[in-house]
């Protein structure tokens, strides 16, 4: 598929059928967990649910596209996509970097279930991680970070992985592929939960890993079948389906994440305001030269944890979300989850409604208190 293709055409291209006269324009769904076999043993492509289906063959075929990978693999949840990859490629004995400024659930992983095998495990966050990189078998960046929305410099940390022969995995669920491709930047792998911005309406647990290393992703494939962290049939169709919209939607969120973060910025309730588009942001000159669109999260910091719910409590637009990605824009005190961040600090995903309507709700939500 060219790349000389925009966003929305790219995923309607991507999550599109071949025109077949008399076949359905869009995927259809194969809800099956058991199929025929042949008397021709060995021959089958599908045998059992647990391996593969053709629903999942036609998702992995359009993830692949849109993250410019030669391969992609489903998985039941973001984290079981991220946890597969470093099963897979952290060994004991070897040294892997997390995110110390990261999601909390993979520092959590890699201390209760990685560091008891004899992997040494390392945090860093944005800024530390290229010096932790260079004593590291196996890294693994997320940028921009969640919630704190610092960037990594991909370029740069992938040539201090590829100098030493490690392997470098980028969590790319906040920029998603229509922001951002780590691959054309130095990763080995990608991974990242589609539950988020490509499944987009709130309603269902994906994730995958796209590579270019067939033998890699072939071990993945080995470590997602012994360990069973599938995704079911009809997730993958929906969100498949789901994911034909997504420039558009996309398009929308990171338009309404810009003007949110404009209009806060001098808002005399907020302290201050993080994220990557605005021009005296930390990390801008970073995301401006690796980054395609910013992303639909901006992170604020509020008096306290009572300004945060009053927010919410206040606005017709608002939803109190941990999750993001959704049509809604949603709101998620992070230091509730344990995130080394101030009580007032609040990550907003924007939504998809009108930029003048979400921009009215939330400035005079903020006013009345």
């Amino acid at each position: 598929m060219t790349d000389d293709y925009g966003d929305s055409t790219r995923a309607v291209k991507a999550t599109g059928t071949e025109p077949i006269p008399g076949q359905p324009v869009g995927p259809s769904p194969v809800l099956a967990s058991a199929f025929h076999l042949s008397p021709d043993e060995g021959s089958e492509q599908d045998t059992y649910g647990r391996g593969s289906t053709p629903t999942w063959r036609t998702l992995e075929s359009a993830l692949a596209r849109l993250e410019g990978a030669d391969a992609a693999l489903s998985f039941g949840s973001g984290m079981a996509a991220i946890t597969a990859a470093l099963r897979v490629t952290a060994k004991p004995g070897s040294v892997l970097v997390v995110p110390a400024d990261g999601y909390y659930q993979v520092r959590r992983y890699a201390a209760e279930n990685l560091a008891p095998l004899g992997i040494t495990v390392r945090e860093a966050t944005a800024a530390q991680i290229y010096t932790a990189a260079e004593g590291a078998d196996v890294v693994l960046a997320e940028t921009p970070t969640n919630p704190a929305l610092d960037v990594v410099d991909l370029d740069r940390l992938a040539g201090i992985c590829r100098d030493r022969g490690a392997r470098l995995l980028v969590d790319n669920t906040t920029a998603t592929p229509l922001g951002q491709q780590p691959l054309s930047l130095g990763a080995d792998l990608v991974v990242a939960s589609a539950t988020k911005a490509l499944a987009g309406h709130s309603d269902l647990l994906a994730g995958y890993v796209a590579g270019s290393d067939l033998d890699l992703m072939a071990a993945l494939g080995r470590e997602r079948l012994l360990s069973g962290a599938i995704l079911g049939s009809f997730e993958a169709w929906l969100l498949l389906r789901s994911m034909g919209s997504v420039g558009l939607r996309f398009e929308r969120q990171c338009h309404n994440a810009l003007a949110l973060a404009t209009a806060l910025r001098s808002h005399p309730k907020v302290g201050f305001v993080r994220y990557p588009g605005l021009p005296d942001d930390p990390s801008h000159p970073v995301a401006t030269a690796q980054m395609r669109r910013f992303g639909g999260l901006v992170s604020i910091q509020l008096a306290d944890a009572a300004a945060v719910h009053a927010l919410v409590q206040r606005s017709d637009l608002l939803v109190a979300s941990t999750s993001f990605g959704g049509i809604h824009t949603s709101v998620d005190r992070r230091a509730r989850w344990g995130d080394p961040v101030g009580d007032g600090f609040a990550r907003i995903s924007a939504g998809i409604e009108d930029t003048d309507d979400l921009l009215a709700d939330v400035i005079g939500a903020l006013d009345a208190g």
